[in-house]
């Protein structure tokens, strides 16, 4: 809390905010799932595996207990020891402010409390260690998003070829680096709008369509949401230093992961161009430690995900577990093509120690990114290495800036505090909003979203900031 900024954190108290709507509205029904499906597990584990059934149960009953004490306003109660060196830190905290009720608490720490107070129960059991009640809906969500995954699949593997055989038709270096540069906005989009994404983007392949993309509707009709947008400035730290430092020395780009599933998907996508453009020479991704925000990714979804492509004929075309008379269609043999392409790509990359997965327990603390510097040295130093790091989704720009009632037009360097100017570490923030803090704004910005449908009005609210319609992605060099 010591290295937190002045300004006041949103509050679940504070009925005009998603704070509050969060504590109210999303996390009983986040219980209510996670109780379903360990209580599904459960009835599936053998009548023979008595204690493993009992512990289960258990577990069962006492996430029936949290959801009641978080529904009736309790008090939330120090984590119990699990064995891990962050309890301390949790309940540290816990005490400093003051024991404070599920709905008069910030909501950065409640949350992440919240989640963590799930991880121990699995940490202190005997037979369900590492079980993760996510897992299930990360993996049906990938599945549901096939269209998607198709489409992308293709798009990337033509662009690959076509890159490919540009190379080799003599284009000058000028053009060469127009056509990755709107590439790489391309896919940086891509990354951002995750599901949403409106996969026409990579419609236009071959060089001179390429640069039709610059006045494209498709294009115009994605970008008139980011509300600021930094891309450019990324785009030139990863060319400069590719020009710049010498053959076989190291260029290292970080993702902060976000979500499983799709998402997971489309920061490979964006690792793998990356990679095969020249324009990292590694990517490090990094995961949670444990099952986190519900779809967060853990090492266990990287393989996952590795493992469904492997053999997307049998994956896709299963039957789905709610519904066993589905029925999927085949793939056809280029899909199958398209999909081998990425999984080859990836599984090489992997291999060769060029795509990387490198979690720390930093990531599911419950304060702020303001503290890194002081109570995470040895990650600042790793980012340090990076040239750039990419931080995805709506919780890790909430970290960033401390999810503090920031007024919007404070610049993003201000708001990230210690991370900001010398911190060492480049950020670029990929962020569709979802929540109240936002910043980097215009001035007056802010008034006129609030005045749209739907925007909230002069309720108080910031309503159109929970949406996920608009976006903004916020660079800052640290090493300047």
């Amino acid at each position: 809390m010591e290295y937190d900024p002045k300004t006041p954190q949103y509050l679940t108290s504070d009925e005009t905010s998603f704070a509050s709507v969060s504590a109210r509205d999303r996390w009983p029904v986040i219980l209510t799932g996670a109780i379903d499906d360990l209580h599904r597990t459960v009835g599936d584990v053998p009548t023979t595996e008595t204690e493993k059934r009992a512990e289960g149960k258990t577990i069962i009953e006492e996430l029936a207990k949290l959801k009641y004490e978080l529904q009736h306003n309790r008090q939330l109660t120090p984590l119990l020891e699990d064995g891990e060196p962050d309890i301390a830190e949790y309940n540290e905290e816990l005490e400093k402010r003051g024991n404070p009720t599920w709905y008069n608490v910030p909501w950065l720490y409640s949350e992440c409390y919240l989640y963590r107070r799930l991880a121990t129960l699995f940490n202190r059991s005997k037979y369900w260690k590492g079980y993760d009640v996510f897992s299930r809906q990360k993996m049906s969500t990938f599945k549901s998003s096939r269209p998607a995954v198709l489409e992308l699949a293709g798009r990337y593997r033509a662009l690959a070829l076509e890159a490919e055989k540009e190379s080799k038709e003599g284009l000058s270096g000028e053009q060469i680096e127009e056509a990755e540069q709107l590439i790489f906005a391309e896919m940086c989009e891509i990354c951002l709008w995750g599901n949403a994404t409106d996969l026409s983007l990579l419609t236009s392949l071959t060089y001179e369509d390429i640069q039709k993309l610059q006045g494209s509707e498709a294009r115009k009709a994605s970008e008139k949401n980011i509300l600021v947008n930094d891309m450019k400035a990324a785009y030139d730290v990863l060319r400069d230093a590719r020009k710049t430092k010498k053959a076989g020395e190291e260029r290292r780009v970080d993702i902060v992961l976000d979500n499983a599933g799709f998402e997971l998907f489309v920061d490979l996508i964006l690792a793998g161009y990356l990679l095969s453009s020249g324009l990292a020479t590694t990517v490090v991704l990094r995961p949670k430690v444990v099952p986190w925000f519900v779809s967060d990714v853990i090492p266990k979804d990287f393989a996952d995900l590795l493992n469904a492509l492997a053999i997307p004929q049998a994956f896709y075309t299963a039957a789905d577990e709610s519904d066993s008379d589905c029925k999927h269609p085949p793939l056809s043999d280029e899909e199958l093509k398209n999909i081998d392409f990425l999984f080859s790509q990836w599984s090489t990359f992997h291999a060769e120690g060029k795509l990387v997965l490198r979690p720390h327990r930093f990531w599911t603390a419950a304060g702020s990114y303001w503290r890194l510097p002081k109570t995470a040295s040895d990650l600042h130093e790793d980012l340090q290495a990076s040239e750039l790091v990419l931080f995805k989704g709506d919780l890790n720009y909430r970290k960033l800036t401390s999810d503090a009632a920031w007024d919007p037009t404070t610049t993003f360097t201000e708001a990230i505090g210690p991370l900001g100017p010398k911190s060492g570490v480049r950020i670029l923030s990929f962020r569709t909003c979802k929540a109240d803090v936002v910043v980097g704004l215009q001035p007056g910005e802010d008034e006129r979203l609030r005045q749209l449908p739907g925007g909230g009005g002069d309720s108080g609210a910031r309503k159109w900031a929970w949406s996920g319609k608009w976006a903004v992605v916020s660079f800052c060099d640290g090493k300047k």
